[in-house]
């Protein structure tokens, strides 16, 4: 079992030999000399973000960081899939991405109008149990973007498991531009940074 989250050594990011602990993966000599040869499909892939992130950091927005993987790797055509409440955002995004020469492919989650009761969900799935209530259709927008070729999609907002759904079927390889916080305008490590304080009674 591997505990880095609790670690205190961090001696995998020294060059020089110290103590490890017993469950460390750095002593897993061939476990990670495996790992390192499935890089090989996709290095050029992985060294552009690696060059990226050099270039850029601290100074790019993760939205610049994003139209550079795409530019760079000589993609063309870009998938968006956005959360509906994130209509004026995705329009934004999409915006940028065509002025940078892309073409954009797009489903929103409520793609299809779906009821959710009709694929077995119960009322109380509903956030208004009384009436029709469109699911959302994270598989939907991965076979959309993937019947239409994307080479990379970006991802908007998508609910918690929604988004999990989307990059378990989507075909490309795929980026999560904002992880939706209905609560903290979208910012997840604002309820981290005050976890131990504000947050305390919601977590």
């Amino acid at each position: 079992m591997y505990t880095c989250s609790i670690c205190t050594l961090h001696t995998c990011e020294k060059p020089e030999v110290g103590h490890y602990p017993k469950n460390c993966p750095v002593l897993q000599k061939e476990f990670m000399e495996e790992i390192n040869a499935k890089y090989a499909p996709y290095l050029d892939f992985f060294s552009t973000c690696a060059r990226i992130e050099a270039e850029g950091y601290c100074q790019w927005p993760r939205l610049r960081e994003t139209i550079e993987v795409c530019l760079r790797m000589g993609y063309k055509k870009i998938g968006l899939a956005f959360c509906a409440g994130f209509r004026s955002e995705a329009k934004i995004v999409d915006e940028l991405l065509r002025s940078k020469g892309l073409e954009v492919v797009s489903a929103v989650c409520k793609v299809g109008g779906v009821d959710k009761e009709d694929i077995g969900m119960t009322p109380d799935c509903k956030i208004h149990p009384e009436g029709f209530e469109p699911m959302c259709n994270p598989i939907a927008q991965a076979e959309m973007l993937n019947a239409a070729g994307t080479d990379f999609n970006i991802v908007l907002g998508l609910c918690v498991g929604h988004d999990s759904l989307f990059l378990k079927h989507s075909e490309a390889l795929a980026t999560v531009l904002v992880a939706k916080d209905r609560v903290l305008a979208h910012n997840p490590c604002g309820a981290i940074y005050t976890a131990k304080g504000y947050s305390k009674s919601k977590l």
